[in-house]
């Protein structure tokens, strides 16, 4: 089904504050740390700040036996440091994150006010980038890349005084949460971490949904931070299969969303469809 022929919920004034959508693939041997520049002099007339991160650790989707797998530790020598780079535009709302087993394309909004940007402008960028990176690596010598992940998420912030003002009404917010203990020797809620996932049909990914306390660092205010997170492998590295998984994704996300938050707080974002 295309893009625009889903009908999917949609808000007037949803929360989300960053959607991003990544391929991980096995490491490049030979991408170094001289890349990172002749990638970033390819894209710098629309990409001209960067910032040097940390890399991400590999996230794979496990199933059956290997799922609650203890991961191996152990001492790996490299021979350069192993790093992360933002690529960011002049409007800070777009980044390109690149590292050699990644590559994340990411819309954040860069004032509480600016208009939210929906997937399907989102997703032909993505493809765009990946693709230019992906010419990129082919013009350097590199192998192209052999993706064993999709992953894509949505951040929200739900600020507080937004209906809700303490935990004691996270049941106005999250759906599954009840807010009742089975006596009354505990006091009111004071604070709460909350994770949960669910698989997709055929274990072809799983949906990782995190609930947590945070403090905005723009404005100071408190929030609730609720990240969405949908992880999994697509059919090959063909372009064709990354965009299926990505579109079975943000089903999940946004479907989920809706199922995961309250009628209540569905009123206050403006629910349309």
């Amino acid at each position: 089904m295309a893009v625009s022929e889903r009908t999917f919920p949609d808000y007037d004034n949803p929360p989300v504050v960053e959607t991003f959508l990544g391929v991980q693939f096995a490491p490049i041997t030979k991408f170094s740390l001289l890349h990172f520049g002749l990638y970033w002099a390819k894209i710098r007339h629309e990409f001209p700040s960067y910032q040097v991160q940390p890399p991400l650790g590999a996230s794979i989707e496990q199933f059956g036996a290997g799922l609650f797998a203890q991961p191996k530790l152990g001492v790996e020598l490299v021979s350069q440091p192993e790093i992360r780079c933002w690529f960011i535009d002049k409007t800070g709302a777009k980044l390109n994150q690149v590292q050699k087993d990644r590559f994340i394309h990411n819309w954040r909004k860069p004032k509480p006010n600016d208009k939210y940007v929906h997937y399907d402008n989102i997703r032909p960028r993505f493809i765009e980038e990946w693709e230019r990176f992906c010419a990129f690596l082919t013009e350097a010598g590199l192998e192209q890349p052999e993706i064993n992940q999709c992953e894509m998420a949505y951040i929200n912030h739900i600020e507080q005084g937004k209906g809700w003002e303490s935990f004691a009404d996270l049941s106005k917010v999250i759906a599954p949460w009840s807010g009742r203990c089975s006596t009354e020797f505990l006091p009111a809620l004071e604070s709460a971490n909350i994770g949960a996932r669910y698989l997709f049909p055929d274990q072809k990914g799983r949906l990782h949904i995190e609930v947590q306390p945070a403090i905005r660092q723009s404005d100071g205010k408190e929030i609730l931070q609720l990240n969405m997170t949908a992880r999994g492998k697509p059919e090959s590295s063909e372009t064709k299969h990354i965009l299926e998984w990505l579109d079975l994704g943000h089903e999940w996300i946004v479907k989920g969303f809706t199922s995961f938050t309250t009628d209540f707080m569905h009123s206050e974002w403006r629910r349309r469809i």
